[in-house]
């Protein structure tokens, strides 16, 4: 024998009751099949009740949508001639349930009593129809009203069985049924007078495994419109899976968590007799579905799920007077269970100054008020304070038998979620670690879940979100490689990489689920998917999203953008940035980006500030790391500065191979900021900083080649005009270089703890001689390097390199 449960969504269309008809049927041996009330009718009924309550007519309007899902069933289901006399008894039942909704309106009051008698009419409606719909497609079935078998207390509307009544009612009216299909209604009994009560909401889960429990059957299939049990709810992690097998334990924390496919105290009965439950798909028959049995089978991976409770407040009862007292956790429990409230999650520190407990939203307001009352002289005293309650956070829990034989389970959840920015209210583990828990924020719960469950199922790819602003050449760059190299990044490093957030100087666009790259362009500059573009609302948008791996990205050369690091920072949302302002600003800003990063555990990357694609911050980082220590500092920094002066010949003006520079990319759209040297003088002053030194701009020497008519332009077109009138000055270098068999470089250097840059003649033995197009170098000389310098030489400017360098930071924290 075996029972089967089908819910509300299984039962909620005539295409589904069909599928129902061919599970039944394929079946072997007798069954007892459960049926709750049909979709949405549960909930109407509720509404109904409610609306009489208040005198408010419109639960008529309600009794006729109940009525009309019902018979809408029928015709789809039968013969017109079958139709008639189910039609007429779904009337009866309806009239029956005006009457007592009208009784409910009349008095002005919704007893438990009422309520038990209006919602059990779901379940009763239902029954009655499916059975017809077997025997009308050959399935020899009876139906036998759940009130003549489950016996309970009088608590009507989450009632207690008597399983001893219960068990012999059952076992003696089966043993008397010839027919191989018996449709009992769930979620309803009754009293040993006959009054009707209720099982609590989801009991006809319960139902059907009181029923499985006290006939011995040989499986409880729990039909339902999922394929089983999730690592994790599916509906918020998209890349939950299936757990085919699983054990009681597993199953009841996990379903008293969150997970909704199965009501929890549905196990008891089923555990004590050692019977097996299938959560199976009605939908999907052929699915494997979970099995849960008493052992797990999958002894790999230590937890088996991750869910979660929305809707729970955390109240604090703390206070100095608490400390080696006795009778103080009695006394709030014994309050708690007197008002009927029940209690989600306990924790106490071992200093007796505090206890945690987690509660329903719903019932904070009557615990603070009882809780206080029972205090209220301790609180009078001083001796504790009064109650201290916090709303809307949510329970995230990982569960799993094995978590006990594994080291650093908790660890690892909790690190997880410290670098996703969530923050831990309390924490509840019991010492069998079957079960750890954590409060948070509600509005963390999506990205909690999501983070977990890539750290512990191993996700296919691991999500990064990116947030970019600044879109011109280099961003146009970063954004075609970033596709490009979606295939690669998933089948090799399991990174998957999507940006959720573009701003350029005039709009901004987002999109939670990943922003088509084949059309960025479309969503950025259509009006109906974007935005004007503000710095607060971006920052603002990317909070609000609350994903996962965020990254702000940088790609523009905008001060005020670079001032909103700490802010990203202290959100623990990662920072690549391309733009120098930040850390080429003041020693005291730079090190403050660097102390938050530091604090939050969160990267602050920015290699592109100095080489472009080059390793030359990720090499000296690694050099000091490493304990070696520099010494000096030899570099050509500006790709724009060594093409223009690898391509200023005796032939060609300078003014005409500075804008040739510009129109090929190498140089800011402020030229003035590449050959004034400034940009340099940041650069050295980065790689000064990151090698220890407190330096500031403004101690470094910069002797400037420009002439002061060039230096004192007051914008790029005066520049150029200048620039256009100075052919002289800029000859005279050319041929002093030429005449003393020398080559033109911008060199900046760094030697103890002084800084400078400038144009400098270099000879054919220097390694910097034969530097070509935009290529840069840096030598670093070190206590372990001290005669023949490391020297990282490459292209030092160009959209696609620098677009890379921003590629590779990005990849970097990605796998962390």
């Amino acid at each position: 024998m075996k029972v089967l449960k089908f819910g509300g969504t299984s039962v909620g269309s005539a295409l589904n009751i069909l599928k129902i008809i061919e599970i039944v049927k394929a079946g072997k041996e007798q069954q007892i099949v459960v049926v709750s009330a049909f979709s949405k009718v549960t909930n109407l009924l509720t509404k109904a009740a409610q609306m009489a309550a208040i005198k408010k007519s419109s639960y008529l309007e309600i009794v006729e949508e109940i009525k009309t899902i019902h018979v809408d069933i029928i015709r789809a289901l039968f013969q017109e001639q079958e139709q008639v006399s189910l039609v007429e008894n779904v009337q009866k039942k309806i009239d029956k349930l005006q009457e007592i909704l009208h009784g409910v309106s009349v008095i002005n009051e919704l007893s438990p009593k009422s309520e038990a008698a209006i919602l059990s009419q779901g379940e009763l409606l239902s029954s009655e129809i499916i059975t017809a719909a077997f025997n009308a497609n050959a399935i020899n079935a009876c139906r036998k009203d759940a009130r003549e078998l489950f016996e309970t207390n009088a608590d009507f509307t989450h009632a207690t069985v008597n399983f001893d009544q219960s068990n012999q009612k059952i076992n003696d009216y089966v043993s008397t049924v010839p027919t191989s299909v018996i449709v009992i209604p769930g979620f309803i009994a009754a009293t040993s007078t006959g009054e009707t009560t209720l099982l609590g909401r989801g009991g006809s889960d319960y139902s059907a495994a009181i029923l499985a429990a006290a006939l011995n059957a040989k499986a409880l299939e729990i039909w339902t419109d999922v394929s089983g049990m999730f690592t994790a709810n599916p509906t918020i992690v998209k890349s939950a899976m299936p757990i085919s097998q699983i054990s009681y334990e597993e199953a009841m924390e996990l379903s008293h968590f969150g997970a909704k496919v199965l009501y929890p105290p549905t196990i008891h009965p089923v555990l004590r007799a050692q019977i097996p439950i299938y959560i199976k798909n009605t939908t999907k028959p052929d699915e494997l579905g979970t099995l849960i049995s008493k052992n797990s089978k999958d002894k790999k991976n230590p937890v088996k799920g991750i869910s979660h409770i929305e809707n729970v407040s955390l109240i604090t009862l703390e206070g100095s007077g608490m400390v080696g007292v006795p009778g103080f956790s009695k006394r709030l429990f014994e309050t708690l269970a007197y008002e009927g409230i029940n209690v989600k999650l306990i924790t106490q520190a071992s200093s007796e100054h505090s206890i945690c407990i987690g509660i329903d939203d719903a019932n904070a307001s009557r615990a603070k008020h009882a809780i206080d009352q029972c205090f209220e002289f301790e609180i009078l005293k001083n001796k504790i304070k009064p109650l201290i309650v916090e709303l809307h956070l949510s329970i995230i829990a990982i569960v799993g038998d094995q978590m006990k034989s594994h080291q650093g389970i908790s660890g690892k959840m909790f690190g997880t979620l410290g670098k996703n920015n969530v923050n831990i209210r309390a924490i509840a583990q019991g010492a069998s670690e079957k079960n750890i828990s954590a409060v948070i924020a509600q509005k963390d719960v999506k990205k909690a879940l999501n983070s977990l469950h890539e750290v512990f199922f191993k996700d296919d790819y691991k999500q990064i979100n990116l947030f970019i602003t600044g879109v011109g050449n280099v961003g146009e760059k970063l954004l075609t490689q970033i596709q490009q190299q979606d295939d690669f990044l998933k089948n090799n490093l399991h990174i998957h990489v999507r940006v959720v957030g573009l701003s350029n100087s005039r709009r901004m666009c987002f999109d939670e689920n990943g922003l088509d790259l084949t059309s960025w362009q479309d969503h950025l500059t259509n009006s109906a998917t974007s935005e004007k573009t503000s710095l607060r609302g971006f920052f603002d948008r990317v909070v609000q999203l609350n994903l996962r791996n965020s990254i702000f990205v940088d790609i523009t050369a905008n001060e005020s953008v670079a001032k909103t690091y700490s802010n990203y920072l202290k959100q623990r949302i990662a920072v690549v940035a391309c733009n120098k302002i930040a850390c080429a600003a003041s020693y005291k800003e730079y090190f403050k980006l660097k102390e938050l990063s530091l604090r939050y555990n969160t990267p602050f990357l920015f290699e592109t500030n100095v080489g472009a694609g080059l390793p030359v911050i990720d090499t000296l980082n690694n050099l000091i790391a490493s304990g070696d220590k520099i010494v000096k500092i030899q570099a050509v920094l500006s790709g724009s500065l060594n093409f223009i002066f690898n391509n200023f010949k005796a032939d060609q003006r300078f003014i005409d191979v500075v804008k040739l520079a510009a129109a090929e990319g190498y140089t800011e759209p402020d030229p003035r900021i590449d050959l004034s040297g400034i940009d340099v003088a940041r650069k050295i002053l980065i790689l000064a900083r990151e090698s220890g030194c407190p330096l500031e701009l403004e101690q470094i020497k910069n002797e400037s080649f420009l002439t002061p008519a060039d230096l004192s332009a007051p914008s790029v077109a005066d520049f150029y005009a200048a620039l256009d009138t100075e052919d002289e000055h800029y000859n005279a270098l050319l041929q002093s270089a030429d005449a003393h068999g020398t080559r033109l470089k911008y060199v900046a250097s760094f030697v103890e703890g002084k800084a400078q840059v400038g144009l400098q003649e270099i000879p054919p033995d220097h390694p910097f001689y034969n530097l070509e197009g935009k290529d840069n170098i840096v030598m670093y000389y070190t206590e372990r390097y001290p005669e023949q310098p490391l020297i990282i030489k490459g292209a030092g400017a160009g959209a696609e390199v620098t677009a890379s360098g921003l590629f590779a930071d990005i990849i970097k924290i990605a796998n962390r």
